[in-house]
């Protein structure tokens, strides 16, 4: 692909970036005044200045403005830049946490809401288990790459469950602290799970 071509599908997804977290600001904002409930997608819109019709280009539901992020292309860049002699758990712990300590304050703020109002509202929590089996079917793909074997193997498949139940045994925490205590939060579960999960 000539350079230009790359620059500008860049730039075009950059922009596509910008935007749909401008719109995720102005959601959250009133999903806080309003309510999730009372809060339309017109409002929405209009909030961010964009027409309705934009807005579903974005997302294709109320729900999905809460549930979207742009954050899994990052963490498979961060995987596939760990090093080979690395375990898979601790090339997934790596690049996990990095991905928490390099996002900014604001970033974090807008991951902390989300989370806040995913464990608030019931069809919210329902919708989520998509995502987190999206989360898992993702992470047993970079594993059987990684390892060169398949994403169907047991082992592989459990690992992708195991690393997903990690993060919904964080969620609750993740609306009351601070990103970095969250990356520790994180780091000390992995561990737990690196040690086998021996309890004492």
């Amino acid at each position: 692909m000539p350079e230009t071509a790359k620059q500008k599908i860049g730039l075009r997804e950059r922009k596509k970036a910008k935007t749909m977290a401008s719109v995720q600001m102005h959601a959250l904002r009133l999903f806080q005044e309003k309510g999730y409930h009372a809060t339309t997608v017109e409002q929405i819109a209009e909030a961010a200045e964009i027409s309705p019709s934009t807005f579903f280009r974005y997302f294709a539901t109320k729900e999905d403005v809460v549930l979207t992020d742009n954050y899994d292309p990052l963490l498979v860049d961060a995987f596939d830049n760990q090093s080979p002699e690395l375990s898979p758990l601790q090339a997934v712990r790596n690049a996990m946490i990095s991905g928490i300590t390099e996002i900014t304050d604001e970033e974090w703020e807008t991951t902390r809401q989300r989370n806040q109002l995913i464990m608030a509202v019931p069809e919210l929590r329902a919708a989520a288990m998509n995502n987190l089996t999206q989360m898992m079917h993702l992470l047993t793909q970079m594993v059987a790459k990684r390892l060169g074997r398949s994403s169907d193997d047991p082992a592989i498949r459990t690992f992708g469950g195991v690393i997903v139940g990690v993060n919904i045994s964080l969620m609750d925490y993740s609306a009351e602290v601070t990103r970095l205590e969250f990356a520790k939060l994180l780091e000390e579960a992995l561990e737990v799970v690196e040690k086998g999960l021996i309890i004492e």
